[in-house]
């Protein structure tokens, strides 16, 4: 299968509020495998960037001055990623802000891209992974022991090829042969780059077991005494264990 991973970055949010895409970065992988081709560009969003996005990925209105705008390169990204598998974090931000390009050049055949390709929202499967944890690319990183210390502001390209390590990495495959934008001498051409990603070593030291002392144990029995008395009641734990002990007995008691 064809997958990109895809990722961009705005004036702002939220797209209602008119904001644009300053910034998309897309790697490609065939076969589970970082083939090297990549799409990248910065782009002229017609508008000025708001201060707190700024803060975020670091991208300024003068530098977007000479940049392109998203229709003179639509039909080049539109075909990098047609009839893929895009593979993106927190799917329904960057999906919202691509058809919403499209929409605004009236190319409304092409104003949902999930009629072109299928989409996987990362963020998604590690919600179901990891229930009630930090799931945001920084998170997934330091859980999956990829290395984004290059990664001091938000970059479209960047985190797509940290995404990348992450993906490959959450669904149990090889994860680095070369990444998008190195040249055949494997240089990068001074972009900060996503490192191999480092496995945990296979035997970890065991954690030594620390057991309660006789005066740590008669605490606990007073303890669990005194909550016996305050709820009036036999306790669910204690009703557990004597349920056990008969069934015990009763089963020692059965005859050969």
């Amino acid at each position: 299968m064809r997958s990109v991973v895809l990722d961009t970055e705005t004036t702002g949010m939220p797209v209602t509020d008119g904001h644009r895409i300053i910034e998309i970065g897309c790697v490609e992988l065939q076969g589970r495998r970082l083939t090297g081709r990549h799409f990248h560009v910065y782009l002229q969003p017609d508008r000025e960037v708001d201060e707190g996005a700024i803060a975020v990925h670091g991208i300024t209105n003068e530098f977007l001055i000479d940049k392109p705008r998203f229709r003179e390169v639509a039909d080049e990204f539109f075909e990098f990623i047609k009839d893929a598998q895009l593979i993106i974090h927190n799917a329904a931000f960057d999906v919202g802000f691509i058809n919403n390009e499209f929409a605004l050049l009236g190319q409304q055949d092409r104003s949902d891209i999930a009629q072109h390709c299928s989409v996987l929202d990362t963020l998604m499967m590690a919600r179901e992974r990891h229930p009630g944890q930090r799931n945001n690319l920084d998170a997934l990183c330091k859980r999956y022991g990829v290395d984004n210390s290059g990664r001091d502001l938000h970059g479209a390209l960047l985190d797509a090829e940290i995404l990348a390590d992450v993906y490959l990495a959450m669904t149990g495959g090889q994860t680095h042969l070369s990444l998008a934008g190195e040249g055949a001498d494997g240089s990068n051409g001074g972009r900060p780059q996503p490192s191999p990603i480092r496995r945990l070593p296979a035997e970890r030291p065991r954690t030594p077991v620390l057991r309660a002392s006789e005066e740590e144990l008669a605490a606990h029995v007073a303890r669990m005494a005194a909550i016996e008395k305050a709820a009036g009641g036999t306790p669910l734990w204690v009703q557990l264990e004597q349920q056990a002990a008969e069934a015990a007995h009763a089963r020692a008691a059965e005859p050969a």
